[in-house]
Formats: structure tokens, C-alpha cells, sequence
């Protein structure tokens, strides 16, 4: 079955990095798009970024994070990659992993990211 497992989520000062990970299992990780998503307490979830099966490939971001943060895969570790840069407190949330494989959208369990001034 479909598996997507994040980590490093942390608490992180304002002006750091992170980078999240995302191990992916029980499809054919090549073929789909990933996306990266994000949700704040009391907020609706957002998309992050979403980068294409070919790399390389489209890659898009959502507004609030152009230019600060980078997604990325590697197709042969079946990993899925978020770095983050100049992080501020309005980028806290929990992260999630996504993959939409028709009709169904899979989720991982989330990797929480705390960004303190």
C-alpha cells in the first residue's frame, strides 16, 4: 500500500533552514508528481510546492514561500525533499507529503514545523 513517511520537522529560530524529508513506499515513485503541503492551527491546508515525475521537471510553488524554499526528489531513493529557508513564524505549520494517484490522494503522517521568533 501507498506509504509516505516525513521527517525533520523542528523548532527552528526565524532566519533558519530546515529540510524535510519524505520516504515514499507501494507505488511507482517515478511516474507521479509530489507535492508538498502545509497546515497552520485554525487554517485550511496549503500547497507548498508540487514537482513533476521527470526531473527535470516543472516545479511550482505556492505564493508565501517563492523564492525561500526548495523541493526536490530523487527518483532512485524514492525520496522526496523540502528545503526551507528564511524560515519565519508564519511559515509554522505541520507539513505533509502528498501524492495523488487517481482517484484517491494519499497523505503522510506530518512532520511538524515550529518557526519562533
Amino acid at each position: 500500500q501507498v506509504q509516505l513517511v516525513e521527517s525533520g520537522g523542528a523548532l527552528v529560530q526565524a532566519g533558519g533552514s530546515l529540510r524535510l524529508s519524505c520516504a515514499a513506499s507501494g507505488f511507482s515513485f517515478r511516474t507521479y508528481t509530489m507535492s508538498w503541503y502545509r497546515q497552520a492551527p485554525g487554517k485550511e491546508r496549503e500547497l507548498v510546492a508540487t514537482i513533476a515525475a521527470v526531473v527535470p521537471g516543472q516545479i511550482r510553488y505556492g505564493n508565501s514561500v517563492r523564492g525561500r524554499f526548495t523541493i526536490s526528489r530523487d527518483n532512485a531513493r524514492n525520496m522526496l525533499y523540502l528545503q526551507m529557508d528564511s524560515l519565519s513564524p508564519e511559515d509554522t505549520a505541520e507539513y505533509f507529503c502528498s501524492v495523488r494517484i487517481p482517484p484517491a490522494r494519499f497523505w503522510g503522517q506530518g512532520t511538524q514545523v515550529t518557526v519562533h521568533a
